[in-house]
């Protein structure tokens, strides 16, 4: 028997005459580099450190210094140069911001959950070598967040009037769990499942049971595992009973209504997908059978490698969705930083447009891109908005807002998967 705290490889390590942080030692002696840091995690500090680069920004700064030029620049973030017709929501931009801040230069950005599809996204000027390290990582934090809320959106639009959570933090390293998180809500997920990115943004997890914990009790204690679940449950936390571990989902959901009564709030339904055959029919019998026992107050929730082509299938069956690695695995937007004015002068290298430039929404819903020194479209409303202004960060943002704007844009814009 071991304590709350002694982790239970220490405790085997013990039992076989080795000391007891036998297994630390070894998970120490594993890691590489000086740090010995055991999750292959890059740190805060080395990310506002500027040590979160590509050696080469390192060896410009170098070069520069040594040059002694530090030119005034504008720099540029950018998928593509032009408007494509292909719509990305954009995210990520509040880490963007933090890791810009206090560095003495200005940042606009579009506000995050703005769809676009050309121009830029994010613009910085000043000196460059106030951020020269930094690309590496605001590149990171802009494109791998905006290719998960775009793909969280892609689900939203296709589900619009059900509630969906992300499932999907088991796919990806344990430090991005906040990011994907964060990103499905600002495309209008409803929640997530992740303990500690709920304690980083403040909002409580959501999640039912999992089928390892019916495998704990047995096949023939499928009743006791509910009712335990449903009694060790807080008061005000729904009962949403996993039914599909051992036999037919209809057969399992019935009898999980029977054991509990109205202490059920929901079911839900993961059959792994070699064996649901037609999960629609399937959905559609379950509430079929629990309306026939006056019990359609019921909800029933589905999950298991759902996109949007099964949320669209499937939404007129379901009252929830939880889905994973559509989002969480979603691949990052193409993002690359430019310089596009040294000096006052434009520039550019070949194939990007040089010049500072403006992007706009057009009364139609499409996206403009013009030069910032010229005049935008008629009834174009701008979309670069001040964030930072000599290193003061002069913009907040809220997660639930952001999800609105997202919804919104959506719908202007004709956003689709």
């Amino acid at each position: 028997m071991t304590d709350d705290t002694t982790p239970p490889d220490a405790e085997a390590a013990s039992d076989a005459g080795a000391p007891a942080d036998a297994t630390a030692t070894a998970a120490t002696a594993d890691a590489t580099g000086p740090s010995a840091e055991p999750f292959d995690t890059v740190d805060t500090a080395a990310i506002l450190e500027g040590r979160a680069t590509d050696a080469y920004f390192r060896r410009t700064r170098e070069t520069l210094t040594a040059a002694d030029r530090d030119p005034h620049v504008v720099a540029e973030v950018t998928a593509d140069q032009f408007p494509t017709g292909t719509f990305e929501v954009l995210a990520g931009v509040e880490n963007a911001v933090s890791l810009l801040a206090g560095r003495g230069v200005d940042v606009d950005a579009l506000p995050p959950g703005t769809c676009f599809d050309g121009g830029p996204v994010l613009r910085i000027e000043g000196s460059y070598l106030a951020f020269a390290e930094l690309e590496t990582a605001l590149l990171g934090f802009l494109s791998h967040a905006t290719g998960v809320a775009t793909a969280a959106l892609a689900c939203r639009v296709a589900a619009p009037e059900t509630t969906l959570l992300s499932f999907g933090a088991r796919h990806v390293h344990p430090a991005l769990a906040g990011m994907v998180e964060r990103s499905a809500l600002q495309a209008g997920f409803d929640g997530f499942s992740h303990v500690a990115a709920g304690e980083q943004l403040d909002r409580e997890p959501s999640g039912t049971m999992p089928h390892a914990l019916v495998i704990c009790f047995g096949r023939a204690e499928r009743a006791a595992a509910w009712r335990a679940f449903a009694d060790a449950s807080p008061e005000d936390t729904p009962v949403v009973a996993l039914c599909d571990t051992y036999g037919d989902e209809v057969e399992e959901v019935l009898a999980a209504a029977a054991e509990l009564g109205e202490d059920l709030d929901g079911v839900r339904l993961d059959t792994t997908g070699s064996r649901r055959g037609d999960f629609r029919h399937v959905a559609r019998e379950v509430a079929w059978e629990l309306d026939a026992r006056g019990r359609d107050d019921v909800d029933v929730f589905l999950s298991g490698g759902l996109g949007p082509a099964d949320l669209r299938r499937l939404r007129d069956v379901a009252d929830g969705f939880g889905v994973g690695g559509s989002v969480s695995n979603a691949d990052p937007v193409d993002f690359s930083l430019d310089l596009v004015t040294v000096d006052g002068e434009p520039a550019a290298k070949r194939g990007k447009l040089s010049g500072a430039k403006s992007v706009y929404r057009t009364p139609e819903g499409g996206h403009h891109v013009g030069r910032r020194d010229r005049a935008g479209p008629a009834d174009g409303e701008s979309l670069l908005e001040p964030v930072v202004r000599n290193g003061e960060v002069v913009r907040s943002f809220e997660i639930d807002a952001t999800a609105e704007r997202a919804l919104a844009e959506a719908d202007r814009v004709g956003f689709r998967e």
